[in-house]
């Protein structure tokens, strides 16, 4: 009788000593996974994997097996702070375990870095169940979060609601992003959210949060239309904001949606997000998503009185003290 051949375990390797050939079929794999899960479009996150990949600047891991690529990871480093950023590992291989190797070497490389204190990570596309025990858990704070959807059809039929108080909404411009980050911050002072990312703390974090929002593909294509501001008529200071982006050309994406503290209760939110909604329906989405910390109760019922529903759950990790 022949022997029966053991599995063959993976083998964890640096990202900067392979080559962005190695990694295509998993790339190719990961891009059809964002768009039948999420409905987004991978492709242009994708292509800045791959040139950074081709010039071997990415610093993470890679698992491999047979000489197969079968997930990677990666980190960047922003002063005392190292952020996760993409996660993937091919369907094909399920077990939790590759996962959870592919993730502790990925925190334990941060971790290695000098002057690093903090590590955020949200992992959309993680297969484990959320019940898996995670690597270094005695650093790790986790907040589950729902990733939410509403339909074509519900958000075209919201109704207008009257606000509490006089204010004007009008499109997104840069000349107000400055505003915008002071209210980021004052509106996340004390929020489950600033536990989750520290940049809603402080005006340059929130001044840097907008600008990635704006600038790079990681939310999506940032939609000047869908982005509504709104400003006190008594003051004309900003007091309210939706930002919006396109993940692919017949959805959208709710990036983010916060009011002064002193005009909640005043059907800011809702008008800020109805009329962001219907500018994406009226851009050809077919579909909106979000996301939220599942703990935040109140947006949680914002978003389910427009229609949005928790498609997906996902966990936002912090590891600090370590």
């Amino acid at each position: 009788m022949a022997a029966r051949s053991e599995p063959c375990l993976p083998e964890l390797v640096e990202l900067s000593s392979l080559t962005v050939h190695e990694f295509e079929l998993l790339v190719e794999e990961e891009i059809v996974a964002w768009r039948e899960q999420f409905d987004w479009d991978f492709k242009p996150s994708a292509d800045l994997l791959r040139r950074f990949l081709q010039m071997r600047s990415l610093s993470g891991y890679a698992l491999r097996i047979d000489n197969t690529v079968i997930g990677y990871s990666y980190y960047v480093v922003e002063g005392r702070k190292g952020l996760i950023g993409d996660f993937y590992v091919r369907r094909a291989y399920p077990d939790a375990s590759y996962e959870m190797m592919l993730l502790g070497a990925t925190v334990q490389g941060v971790m290695l870095v000098s002057g690093v204190h903090r590590i955020e990570s949200q992992l959309l596309l993680l297969h484990a169940p959320l019940t898996q025990s995670l690597p270094f858990h005695r650093s790790l704070k986790r907040y589950d979060r729902y990733f939410m959807e509403v339909s074509r059809s519900a958000a075209q039929a919201l109704e207008p609601k009257p606000l509490g108080f006089r204010a004007e909404l009008v499109p997104w411009t840069e000349r107000l992003s400055e505003e915008i980050a002071h209210l980021v911050t004052y509106a996340y002072r004390g929020h489950v959210d600033s536990e989750i990312n520290d940049q809603y703390r402080t005006i340059p974090g929130a001044r840097h949060f907008l600008m990635n929002i704006i600038q790079y593909p990681g939310c999506g294509r940032f939609s000047p239309k869908a982005s509504i501001v709104a400003l006190d008529s008594s003051s004309g200071k900003v007091c309210g904001v939706c930002l919006a982006s396109m993940v692919s050309e017949t959805a959208g994406h709710v990036t983010q949606l916060c009011v002064l503290p002193g005009v909640r209760g005043a059907r800011l939110g809702y008008e800020l997000l109805r009329n962001s909604l219907e500018r994406l329906t009226a851009l050809g989405c077919r579909s909106v998503s979000l996301t939220v910390t599942c703990s935040n109760l109140e947006a949680i019922r914002l978003y389910e009185s427009v229609g949005f529903r928790a498609t997906s759950v996902f966990p936002a990790l912090v590891w600090e003290g370590f």
